[in-house]
């Protein structure tokens, strides 16, 4: 059976990584189930809410970090590349890892919503089915589109067996291995 052009990969990996290396500063690219996504210029107040989610879990946990657009490589069915608004982990996690890392060991990743076309499919859909597949432990969404964070735990294969959906305002408890509690108040300055 021959494969359908949405099944064939835009590129290699190789290919991809090369691409990612040449890019301007000002683009930033992913590779998601074989395909190259160009990750949309963050706004001031997306950069405000990956700042706001920072501080909440150095805070909390001093021991570790929320890393800012840390390239994790994201086996889904054909290789990928991601990199994630935020990624929680260890303190000195990706000291001398390179640039696209294996996302073993990582607690949780955070994506913050852009205002764009893609932004449904790439967060809600790819990405997550992404993160699963990787086994990492918690992915928080935050979807400035309904005002809202969605919590997916426990990863099951391309899935999250559990997802919870709050509402800006709200006390979110993100669950173990993450155990950080966020008051999300402060997002209701960011909505609109």
């Amino acid at each position: 059976m021959t494969p359908s052009p949405a099944d064939t990969p835009d590129m290699s990996v190789e290919e991809f990584e090369e691409l990612a290396r040449r890019a301007p500063e000002t683009v930033t690219l992913e590779y998601i189930n074989g395909k190259l996504k160009v990750k949309p210029v963050p706004d001031g107040d997306h950069v405000e809410i990956v700042m706001w989610l920072l501080r909440q879990c150095m805070q909390q946990r001093p021991q570790l970090n929320l890393y800012p657009d840390q390239g994790l490589v994201i086996p889904t069915y054909r290789a990928g590349r991601a990199r994630p608004d935020g990624t929680l982990a260890p303190v000195d996690y990706f000291a001398g890892r390179g640039e696209w890392t294996r996302p073993e060991g990582v607690l949780m990743v955070a994506e913050v919503t852009s205002h764009d076309s893609d932004t449904r499919r790439r967060d809600h859909g790819d990405k997550r089915v992404g993160y699963a597949t990787a086994g990492i432990p918690v992915y928080l969404l935050v979807d400035r589109d309904t005002d809202s964070l969605v919590v997916h735990s426990e990863p099951d294969g391309d899935t999250y067996r559990l997802c919870r959906s709050y509402k800006y305002g709200d006390t979110v408890s993100l669950p173990s291995p993450v155990d950080i509690t966020l008051d999300t108040e402060r997002l209701k300055d960011y909505s609109g």
